[in-house]
């Protein structure tokens, strides 16, 4: 048996699977707002599961922010309560037994590649695209961490056409054109509006270009076109055997033709073998993930 736990923003939840990936049991509550609270709502919910008959000998726990090589959370802004606090040592001294802590897109990356929509696959490169842009590394079936705990994240890289402009990104890194800042859902609407389509989100603009409105099918093959160009960059430096997309943009089916169409433009090799995927279990992907650590 394996334990997942996945801490997000607002909810906390745990998932019990077993070595063929079939789930056993599953709970979900809020996230308590205290430390303390949390080591003791974790616990709380590992008891749970061992009573439906999930056990394990480890336990993997997924996390919105970064995680340092020592497996320690460096920075988390969805819950800054929990920045450079111990989380990985109190569980194990309450739970008795390892415990390993990931960023959520690399458990995303983790599940796909073990038994979701890239499963076989010797490197996968797991997109994350929604309010942000995210990503995760798993080679061989583990997931590459990196010198500096950092290896996927490519949504704050600058954007790969220069003399193009674009808007200033929350990171701060760079003046404006991070790669996040062209492909979350804030780029897709603004480019709709910008077409004369008038507010929307992203996720009802994929779904009026699917019913074949014009403008927002306009929005999205230039949305694609711009995803193209960036990803012929991780093809370019990681030759992954699999993309695999997730998140709220991940819905828009033309993705998976128009992307891999134009990304040849771009990329090395005219005609890439890597194939783009949508994610098999989509938002558990994290939870299952972190079980899979």
């Amino acid at each position: 048996m394996r334990i997942g736990i996945d801490i997000g923003g607002t909810k906390l939840a745990a998932i019990g699977i077993d070595d063929k990936g079939a789930e056993r049991a599953r709970l979900r509550q809020p996230v308590p707002a205290s430390f303390d609270a949390l080591v003791d709502a974790v616990a709380g919910m590992v008891a749970e599961l061992g009573e439906t008959g999930v056990r394990a000998p480890r336990v993997g726990v997924s996390l919105p922010g970064v995680i340092t090589r020592q497996g320690e959370i460096g920075m988390i802004v969805n819950l800054p309560w929990l920045e450079r606090r111990p989380l990985r040592k109190a569980l194990e001294a309450r739970l008795g037994c390892p415990v390993a802590l990931a960023n959520d897109a690399n458990c995303f990356t983790l599940s796909e590649a073990s038994d979701g929509a890239a499963a076989g696959a010797e490197v996968v490169f797991g997109v994350i695209l929604g309010t942000g842009v995210g990503g995760g590394l798993v080679v061989g079936g583990r997931v590459l961490v990196g010198a500096n705990a950092s290896a996927g994240e490519w949504g704050h890289n600058p954007w790969p056409a220069p003399g193009e402009g674009g808007v200033p990104c929350a990171c701060g890194r760079f003046a404006r054109g991070c790669v996040e800042t062209w492909l979350n859902g804030q780029a897709l609407a603004r480019d709709y509006a910008a077409l004369g389509g008038g507010e929307a989100t992203a996720e009802a603009i994929g779904a009026k270009a699917s019913a074949g409105e014009k403008r927002a099918s306009r929005a999205v093959a230039r949305y694609a076109g711009r995803l193209a160009q960036a990803l012929a960059g991780v093809i370019n430096l990681l030759d992954p055997d699999a993309i695999v997309l997730g998140g709220g943009l991940s819905e828009i089916a033309a993705l998976y033709d128009l992307v891999p169409a134009a990304w040849g433009a771009h990329a090395s090799v005219a005609r890439p073998a890597t194939r783009l995927v949508r994610a098999r279990f989509g938002p558990d992907s994290g939870l299952r993930g972190a079980a899979w650590l």
